[in-house]
């Protein structure tokens, strides 16, 4: 069973549509890449998935379930990391790692150990004591994402999730994030602009204007396009849209 399917979804704000006849399906433990330029309707798509906004047209389905009566049983098995930031600056880590626990009925030691565990993943241990507002971007982002993770979640969403980082921690948090994919089997869909995120992705989506404009792995693309790498495969199935790297 796929992680998440969706078939010919539709988003119109008035007279813009964000999302025009998008089909995306995403299995277990596979790090995907949606690439597009801002503006593409990557973020209404995330909206679309968490259960933030209904599409106009469509399906969505996540572990074969849907939006509405299955929402519930849905996010318990859902992390997601938006662009904006979502943690209270003023709490420390464990508190808004605590906090957040709890909205899915964690509590006590499990909560702890759950806690605990992530704090060492993302190298945060020492840190658990501090306001995240004392953190750096880098640091800040890591909670983020421990945040997401606290329920243990199969598939994680994340919008972005490199904004605002320099070029070393963009490198690093990528690497964490392939590792979480292959080593605890969590699906993942990862949105950027930035090319290079994406070089080592199972697959990359390329989103523009709302529609779906490839599909599939980094070197099937390439070859597709006959292209050299990923940058130029991307200019080229997208028409000419503008690659960037950093």
């Amino acid at each position: 069973m796929s992680v998440l399917e969706m078939t010919a979804v539709e988003k119109s704000y008035g007279n813009v549509k964000a999302l025009d006849g998008v089909d995306l399906a995403l299995g277990k433990s596979r790090f995907v890449g949606l690439l597009g330029p801002n503006g593409a309707g990557k973020s209404t798509l995330f909206q679309i998935i968490s259960g933030l906004f209904v599409p106009d047209a469509g399906t969505v389905k996540l572990f074969g379930m849907t939006h509405g009566a299955d929402g519930p049983a849905i996010r318990r098995r859902m992390g997601v990391v938006f662009q904006a930031r979502s943690v209270d600056l003023d709490m420390t880590i464990r508190a808004n790692l605590r906090f957040h626990g709890r909205l899915f009925g964690l509590g006590g030691r499990k909560l702890d150990a759950r806690i605990d565990a992530l704090a060492e993943q993302f190298d945060l241990t020492d840190l658990v004591k501090r306001p995240v507002r004392n953190l750096s971007g880098g640091q800040q982002r890591k909670v983020e994402i421990a945040r997401a993770l606290i329920n243990d979640p199969d598939f994680l969403i994340m919008d972005e999730p490199s904004a605002g980082l320099d070029t070393p921690s963009r490198r690093a948090l990528v690497a964490d994030i392939r590792r979480l994919a292959a080593e605890q089997d969590v699906a993942i869909l990862w949105a950027t602009h930035l090319v290079d995120e994406v070089d080592d992705a199972d697959d990359v989506v390329m989103l523009v204007k709302g529609k779906v404009v490839a599909d599939g792995a980094p070197a099937t693309l390439i070859k597709d396009a006959g292209a050299e790498d990923l940058t130029d495969a991307y200019a080229k199935l997208t028409g000419g849209a503008t690659p960037e790297r950093e």
